[in-house]
């Protein structure tokens, strides 16, 4: 099935990201994060290990919290209402979105790139799959703000 465009209307293309990436991101991180836990638990001290993925999901759990409560309680809003002056804002959202990519680098870092060791049990194979996932959405989502919202608020 293939997914429909995003609008194009400012106004509705907030309501999109807040309902296809916000509520999406906040469903997966945390049990991408127990899962890791899990498997850096189980393997412990095995090679290709990803030790320390489990806290970067956490942490970024919280950081994105924030970042998607700042754009639907402040930047949003002001989007829908067509308010100027929204160059501030916009700056501090690319540079979260800096951030996010930076943080995007160590994971793919920390899973040597989404590379399963060849024994790889089904847990560390469905959190491969669900951390690869997670970040063709994060990708996906940036893009979309950085590349089509927000120029069009930028002076």
């Amino acid at each position: 099935m293939t997914k429909s465009p995003p609008p194009q209307d400012p106004a509705k293309l907030t309501s999109f990201i807040e309902t296809e990436y916000h509520a999406k991101h906040r469903a997966q991180l945390p049990g991408l994060a127990a899962l890791s836990e899990k498997v850096e638990a189980v393997h412990a001290g095995q090679a290709d290990v990803p030790a320390g993925l489990a806290e970067l999901l956490r942490r970024m759990t919280g950081e994105l919290e924030e970042h998607m409560k700042k754009e639907e309680l402040i930047l949003f809003p002001a989007i829908r209402n067509a308010t100027a002056g929204l160059d501030e804002p916009i700056a501090a959202m690319r540079a979260d979105h800096d951030d996010h990519e930076a943080e995007i680098d160590q994971i793919r870092y920390l899973t040597n790139g989404l590379t399963l060791p060849t024994d790889a049990c089904r847990s560390w194979t469905r959190l491969h799959a669900g951390v690869g996932e997670f970040l063709d959405d994060l990708k996906a989502h940036v893009r979309l703000e950085n590349e089509v919202l927000f120029p069009q608020f930028e002076a």
